[in-house]
C-alpha cells in the first residue's frame, strides 16, 4: 500500500498503478449494479489524498442523488470493494476514513457481515510501527486489514512502467552540511487546509468556548443588576429621587459591572455604594469608596487619618436592615460568603 497524504485520506487497494484497473471478475459480478460498478471506477480514478463524502459524489451534472449513492456505497463494502474505517493511529488520535479496493477482498466481506451488524458499522483499524493497519475485532484480537503487503507477488512489474531513479546521496556532504531551519511560510501565501475532522474538533472547541464566555458574561450582568436595583431603591430613600442624567441608572450598574469584572464581591460594591453616598459616584469617588471598603485606603475625617472601622462606619451589623419606600425590607443580595446588603440601619 502507498504512504497516506493524510491520516483521513482514502487508501486503495491496487495491483497497478497510475491508471484505473478493475478486474474482470468485478465488472462481471452480477451482483454490483451498474450504478455501483460505475461509481467503484470513479473512486479509483482518485488520487490517494482524496476523501470519500456522499453529499459531494451526489452534486454536478448527471449525478446520482445521495441517498442513491450511499446505496451503491452499503452494495460495495458488501461485496468487498468499499469500507468505511475508523483508524486509531500511532500518535494515539482516531480519524474516519474510507478504503477502496479494485478487486473483491474476502477478508472486507467477512469484516463487513461483522462490523455492518454492530452499533457502528466504521470498521476499526489500528496504525502499525511500519504504516499497515491490522482490525480490531470485537473480542479485542487483531487480524488482517486485506491488503496486498506486494501488490505484483513474485512477478515482476509491467514492462511499461518505468522505476523511479534513486537519488544519489553523498553521505559525507550530508553529515557535513548543517541542519536547515524551518521555512516560513512566504507573505501572501495560503495556510495549509485543515482536514475535515480537524475542522469539526475545532468549531466544537470554539463553540464550547463561546457558550461558557457567554455564560459567565449573563452572570456577571446579573449580578450587576442585583446590586444596581437595591442600591437605587435605597438611595431614592435615605438621598431623596435622582435628579441627574436619564441614563444615571445604566452607568451606575456599569461601574459596578466593571467591579465585579476586577474581582470585587457584590457585598464589597453595595459597601462602597453606601459610602460614597451618591445615586451616581464619579470614577474617582467610585475607586476611592472601594479602596476604603477593602481596607486599601484609610478614610479621611476632620480631625485627621484614623484607622478605618466597619462598625465605627455602619453601626452595629445586628440593627434591623433598611426597608423600601412601601415599608417592605429590602431586597437581599446573596454573595459568596452568604451575606445580605442592606443589613445596617441608617442613624
Amino acid at each position: 500500500m502507498s504512504r497516506l497524504p493524510s491520516p483521513t485520506a482514502v487508501r486503495h487497494n491496487r495491483r497497478r498503478p497510475y491508471y484505473v484497473h478493475v478486474e474482470s471478475t468485478t465488472v462481471r459480478n452480477a451482483r454490483l449494479s451498474y450504478r455501483a460498478l460505475g461509481l467503484l471506477t470513479y473512486l479509483l480514478d482518485q488520487k490517494e489524498g482524496w476523501q470519500v463524502r456522499s453529499d459531494q459524489l451526489s452534486k454536478g451534472e448527471g449525478r446520482e442523488g445521495r441517498e442513491a449513492v450511499r446505496t451503491s456505497l452499503r452494495l460495495l463494502a458488501a461485496e468487498g470493494h468499499y469500507r468505511l474505517e475508523r483508524r486509531r493511529l500511532r500518535n494515539g488520535k482516531v480519524v474516519m476514513g474510507t478504503a477502496v479496493s479494485e478487486f473483491p477482498v474476502d477478508q472486507w466481506k467477512k469484516d463487513h457481515e461483522i462490523f455492518s451488524t454492530q452499533r457502528d458499522p466504521a470498521v476499526p483499524v489500528v496504525e502499525q510501527e511500519d504504516g499497515t493497519f491490522f482490525v480490531e475485532y470485537p473480542d479485542g484480537t487483531l487480524g488482517s486489514d486485506g491488503f496486498e503487503t506486494d501488490p505484483y507477488g513474485e512477478a515482476e512489474p509491467p514492462a511499461d512502467l518505468e522505476p523511479e531513479p534513486e537519488d544519489s546521496v553523498d553521505e559525507k556532504s550530508l553529515a557535513e552540511k548543517p541542519p536547515t531551519a524551518p521555512q516560513k511560510r512566504a507573505p501572501g501565501a495560503r495556510r495549509p487546509r485543515r482536514s475535515a475532522t480537524q475542522k469539526v474538533a475545532d468549531d466544537a472547541v470554539k463553540d464550547v468556548a463561546t457558550v461558557q464566555k457567554a455564560e459567565e458574561k449573563a452572570a456577571l450582568d446579573a449580578a450587576a443588576e442585583e446590586v444596581a436595583r437595591w442600591w437605587w431603591e435605597d438611595a431614592e430613600k435615605h438621598l431623596g429621587p435622582f435628579v441627574g442624567k436619564a441614563n444615571g441608572y445604566v452607568a451606575m450598574r456599569g461601574m459596578v459591572n466593571k467591579a465585579l469584572e476586577k474581582g470585587y464581591t457584590k457585598r464589597q460594591c453595595a459597601d462602597a455604594l453606601r459610602h460614597a453616598r451618591k445615586h451616581l459616584p464619579s470614577a474617582q469617588q467610585w475607586q476611592n469608596a472601594l479602596g476604603v471598603i477593602t481596607n486599601r485606603i484609610v478614610p479621611h475625617q476632620s480631625n485627621g487619618r484614623v484607622p478605618y472601622s466597619d462598625s465605627a462606619t455602619w453601626g452595629d451589623q445586628s440593627e434591623d436592615p433598611p426597608t423600601s419606600p412601601g415599608g417592605s425590607p429590602t431586597t437581599s443580595v446573596d454573595d459568596s460568603d452568604d451575606a445580605t446588603f442592606g443589613v445596617l440601619a441608617r442613624q
